[in-house]
């Protein structure tokens, strides 16, 4: 599979097919083992503060708890449901209005019942983020894989 149909199959599952990151427009930019990258586009309708142009948490939290779930997918031999355990969010300062927002997550260790990743939200520089997040996951929760468009079964 190229650069392309991974990018391409990933923002399928993790954006297109997740009701809440679809609204959001969230973009996969970025997916290979252990490391996922998505964007979220500054709109008004996200804002959180009008008099600043600040974008909200939510949105924020939203994109790094599906970017670091991605995070997750790509470690995963094959496809198996799983489930946010416990996501830790520092807002290290403010999104600049009308910027985009970029999520980098890692999936850094990957244990039988248990995933854990870290992961920075900027406006292109990790090195300044807006937020820092880490997440673990639980493997193997109830459930099946989400079937995409098109799949055969």
């Amino acid at each position: 599979m190229d650069k392309g149909e991974r990018l391409a199959l990933f923002q399928q599952w993790f954006s297109d097919a997740i009701p809440h990151n679809k609204a959001l427009g969230l973009k996969v930019i970025d997916a290979r083992r252990g490391f996922a990258a998505m964007q979220l586009e500054w709109r008004e309708e996200l804002v959180g503060n009008p008099e600043t142009g600040v974008l909200a948490g939510g949105p924020l939290t939203a994109m790094l708890d599906g970017c670091c779930g991605m995070a997750v997918a790509t470690m995963l031999k094959n496809p198996e449901p799983f489930a946010t355990l416990d996501l830790r969010i520092d807002y290290v300062r403010p999104a600049d209005p009308g910027k985009p927002v970029i999520a980098e997550a890692e999936c850094y260790r990957l244990t039988r019942s248990v995933a854990f990743t870290r992961a920075f939200a900027h406006h292109g520089d990790a090195k300044d983020p807006i937020a820092a997040a880490a997440g673990t996951f639980m493997l193997g929760t109830k459930g099946r894989p989400k079937r995409l468009p098109g799949d055969v079964a």
